[in-house]
């Protein structure tokens, strides 16, 4: 995969942003290893005040369980990269905030702290609608911290719009 620049960023969030706009629905993010690097992209575009809501930067087990409601058996039997802690973190992310639509992302983008099983650039990616049920992916993204971390932000952004188009 390419590692998105910032312009072509800048043009996910800005039709991300048209399509929450479009469909009345507020956004919150739940970020990891994105340190709010989502919640930046969005917040980049001008008006959005009115398609989002806030961000939530959980990034130690701690602030997961005390931000969104992460359950500690979840991060100790899982790990915080794990299908089951992203789908914790994007539905946490909604019953903390007033948004109707959460994209939540964990992940390991380095240059240290992976493993075998979850090599550096293993990333889950959660979505959730208010009331609907979590989508979760798995992604192995390359390349440095700096292309891990922006392929996370352009792949959430990218699934954002395919869950509006549902």
């Amino acid at each position: 995969m390419i590692t998105p620049t910032d312009v072509e960023l800048d043009a996910l969030a800005n039709a991300t942003g048209t399509l929450l706009q479009a469909a009345r629905q507020m956004l919150v993010t739940a970020e990891s290893c994105t340190g709010g690097w989502i919640a930046k992209a969005v917040t980049d575009v001008a008006g959005s005040s009115t398609w989002f809501d806030c961000g939530l930067v959980a990034y130690s087990y701690e602030a997961k369980q005390a931000l969104l409601g992460v359950q500690p058996q979840t991060l100790e039997t899982h790990g915080a990269v794990s299908r089951e802690t992203v789908v914790e973190m994007v539905s946490g992310a909604l019953v903390h905030s007033g948004a109707t639509i959460a994209v939540a992302v964990t992940g390991i983008a380095g240059p240290g702290g992976g493993t075998e099983d979850k090599p550096v650039g293993t990333v889950w990616i959660g979505w959730k609608r208010r009331g609907g049920y979590p989508r979760a992916e798995l992604f192995l993204f390359e390349g440095d911290r700096d292309a891990v971390r922006r392929q996370t932000v352009a792949a959430a952004l990218r699934g954002l719009e395919h869950k509006l188009g549902d």
